[in-house]
């Protein structure tokens, strides 16, 4: 007979306070712990016209030198109503003893990235260093990404070069921590 299903003896955690002691190479990223929400708004060249999204972060540890990271968007209108899903991505971010960072983001769209970059007081600034992709995924070369904490407030800002296009403005969205 097997043995009945355990619990997780090692649960992630978001809230700082609950669940493992974080690990003290996460020091420089710990207020990204927690979950997110907010809009912001995209653009591209290949693009016919802007669009506005709203966004739900969730950033996670298990008490090792790592954070788990999830998001998701969603498309809306000019009052805000969702229209569709939109991008979605998760993945790891490593934290270095010198507040370098190596992080790994996966997409259902057939790209998985990997970063490189550094942590620098409330501003994370990273680039990709490689983009792979499946053999229908969208032309991805490069990626740029910066996260900067203000008043308790997450900016987010990323770059992208796809389509023939050179590294421009892609996203840029303002979040919250999220309030259940």
């Amino acid at each position: 007979m097997p043995e009945p299903a355990q619990e997780n003896p090692y649960p992630d955690s978001h809230i700082l306070g609950e669940g493992p002691e974080p690990h003290p190479q996460l020091r420089p990223v710990l207020p990204l712990l927690g979950r997110w929400h907010g809009r912001g708004r995209g653009e591209y060249p290949t693009l016919e016209q802007g669009f506005r999204y709203e966004q739900e972060i969730t950033f996670s540890h298990d008490g090792r030198p790592f954070l788990r990271y999830e998001s998701r968007a969603w498309l809306i209108d000019e009052s805000g109503t969702a229209l569709r899903p939109s991008g979605r991505e998760s993945g790891w971010w490593r934290i270095m003893p010198d507040a370098s960072l190596e992080v790994v983001l996966a997409h259902p769209t057939g790209i998985v990235e990997t970063y490189v970059g550094q942590v620098s007081g409330t501003e994370i600034e990273m680039a990709t260093d490689t983009v792979a992709r499946t053999p229908r995924a969208k032309e991805v070369t490069a990626m740029r990404r910066r996260y900067a904490f203000q008043d308790g407030e997450l900016t987010i800002t990323q770059d992208m070069a796809a389509m023939g296009q050179p590294m421009r403005h892609h996203l840029q969205a303002r979040l919250q921590p999220h309030k259940p």
